[in-house]
């Protein structure tokens, strides 16, 4: 089975393209939400950030305290790079477990820090799913009630779209959905061909 890597910028679109791959019988796994499944049922990593960020790390119902967390990773790129040292070793684990047990022709990993964290080697596909600044944060603003300079300090983790595309095999420009899902269906047809 192949492994398709699915990324983008923040406000690209990522889980809106991965839900068309989805709707075509494509299995897709999302690093984010596994990721914040596992900060919650994982005994390890809930001890390592405890350890790393005390015990407001978590509240007494075991949840995890997201905004005390991201009010410290906020502009400490040292914390940042702590909390995805503990998380993402743990989600690649899982992916590798996840997806032993798909019976497709591939599955998508849909990952927003793919490149970031130099794990694009570990696909054998990767898409990129751009859309203009402008309507990424706008998207973001309204999704998550964020301003402009929150959702721009994020971002500013992230690669640039050019930095992405140039490593890309493929490229969604997700701006609007009717041509978006026939972009998804050719990619998906040149995969599956590819694979015959």
């Amino acid at each position: 089975m192949k492994v398709v890597g699915l990324t983008g910028g923040i406000g690209s679109g990522k889980t809106t393209v991965s839900k068309m791959f989805n709707e075509l019988g494509v299995p897709v796994y999302t690093s984010d939400e596994r990721a914040k499944q596992l900060m919650v049922t994982s005994h390890e990593i809930k001890q390592q950030l405890t350890l790393a960020f005390g015990e407001d790390s978590y509240d007494e119902h075991g949840q995890l305290n997201r905004s005390y967390l991201a009010a410290i990773v906020f502009n400490n790129a040292n914390a940042l790079h702590t909390i995805n040292s503990i998380v993402h070793p743990a989600v690649g684990k899982d992916f590798k477990e996840w997806a032993r047990a798909q019976e497709s022709p591939y599955a998508i990993k849909e990952t927003a820090i793919l490149f970031e964290n130099d794990l694009h080697h570990q696909c054998d596909i990767v898409i990129t799913v751009t859309a203009p600044v402008k309507i990424r944060v706008a998207r973001v603003m309204d999704r998550d009630d964020a301003t402009e300079d929150q959702v721009l300090a994020r971002a500013k983790n992230q690669w640039s779209d050019e930095q992405r595309v140039a490593l890309s095999d493929h490229v969604i420009n997700n701006i609007d959905l009717a041509d978006t899902l026939v972009q998804v269906k050719e990619i998906h047809r040149q995969i599956l061909h590819d694979e015959g």
